[in-house]
């Protein structure tokens, strides 16, 4: 089983509009290095980003709510988008933030914490989202730019209040999690 696995055969039986579905035939080795085949659908779907934004002058952060087809809910959560192809995530970042949120950094005014990157569910997606931690220390408000069939609310919360959202998808809560670590050691080191 430390062979890597080949995919000797696909076929995409689907394409949506922001995702497709390959059904794969795969080829593992055993433990006895054996062949075995075997068939698996996987949801093919661009890269991510999701950004944790916090708005250093003020302590606060930015939170959303937006309709979730998956669990057919309203949810809470952090900003994130689809990066496009030839867009590094930084930029990607930058760009969703404005567009869904209309919150740009001045310039030279942003630091980034690279939490990332994770798979959202590696048994059946291949999508990579790359967590990160937008730390603005001054911005400006422009005017937002949603897809056709977006709608996303946007408020600064406190650390407190984001702490208590109901928040359930797995990379805003790295996101947050990881914030609360660099919170915690910053509370620390600066009781001596």
């Amino acid at each position: 089983m430390d062979k890597p696995a080949q995919i000797i055969g696909t076929k995409k039986v689907y394409q949506g509009a922001i995702f497709s579905v390959e059904d794969r035939a795969v080829l593992l080795s055993t433990h006895e290095g054996e062949p075995v085949a075997l068939r698996r659908q996987v949801v093919c779907h661009a890269p991510s980003v999701v950004m944790l934004v916090h708005d250093t002058a003020n302590d606060r952060y930015l939170a959303e709510r937006e309709y979730r087809a998956g669990s057919n809910v309203f949810a809470y959560g952090i900003p994130a988008g689809l990066i496009d192809p030839g867009e590094d995530m930084e930029k990607a970042a930058l760009r969703e933030l404005r567009e869904e949120t209309g919150v740009e950094p001045e310039a030279g005014a942003v630091r980034i914490d690279h939490v990332g990157a994770f798979h959202s569910s590696e048994g059946m997606c291949d999508e990579i989202a790359h967590v990160m931690v937008l730390h603005l220390d001054r911005w400006h408000s422009v005017e937002r730019h949603f897809d056709a069939d977006e709608y996303v609310e946007s408020a600064w919360v406190s650390w407190r209040e984001l702490s208590r959202l109901p928040i359930t998808s797995s990379n805003p809560v790295i996101a947050i999690q990881h914030e609360e670590l660099r919170r915690l050691r910053e509370e620390t080191s600066s009781k001596g």
